[in-house]
């Protein structure tokens, strides 16, 4: 009987550990958030979110059961032109005031090759949530003394006025001043979060 219970045991601590969620955060010092935009139809505009948070948690050591989710503020938008900067905080954009977080909820992750996933989820701009869909590539992981990071690059593009931001001053030759489709990219380094020991 002692022995059955002691397999039994056994059994359940690998079930346990097999399926133990791992949570990561992103490195802030080593992730980015940025977009591009067309201007005047010609060119482009670049800009990124200074102010944000991924967590991601995961069982498998691929990430392929990954639950992602991230909040970013509005207020934290850079372009390098302080000018911009408050126009994309005014009501012609985002709103920063009325409505201060971008938020992103991963929904189903799909890997498609070697490193490679489609990871689809809600995104919400001004209250509107939409699906969007996540081009990912996972770099892989590196362990540092006590410390595990993880590395992805994910790339996107929204049409900014399906989200609500209705600035939408048109040429005299044609085109938007802003262009309607908007280039996001995530660099993400994240770090894995270590259980504190019991008792401490």
């Amino acid at each position: 009987m002692n022995k059955l219970i002691g397999l039994l045991t056994a059994v359940l601590v690998t079930v346990v550990s097999l399926n133990a969620q791992t949570t990561w955060k992103a490195d802030k010092a080593h992730s980015n958030v940025s977009f591009s935009v067309s201007h005047m139809v010609i060119s482009e505009v670049t800009g990124m979110f200074r102010d944000f948070d991924v967590t991601v948690v995961a069982s498998k050591d691929d990430f392929s059961d990954a639950q992602i989710e991230a909040t970013i503020k509005t207020a934290g938008i850079f372009t390098d032109n302080d000018y911009r900067d408050k126009h994309l905080r005014s009501d012609d954009f985002f709103n920063a005031e009325k409505y201060p977080d971008i938020k992103f909820k991963s929904t189903k992750i799909e890997k498609t090759a070697n490193g490679i996933y489609n990871i689809t989820g809600d995104l919400t701009i001004r209250d509107v949530t939409k699906p969007v869909v996540l081009e990912t590539k996972y770099n892989g992981q590196m362990k540092l003394g006590e410390n595990t990071k993880a590395g992805f690059k994910a790339t996107t593009t929204i049409d900014r006025f399906v989200f609500g931001t209705k600035w939408n001053k048109a040429l005299e030759t044609g085109g938007l001043v802003a262009g309607k489709d908007v280039g996001i990219t995530l660099l993400m380094e994240l770090n894995k979060e270590v259980p504190e020991a019991k008792g401490k």
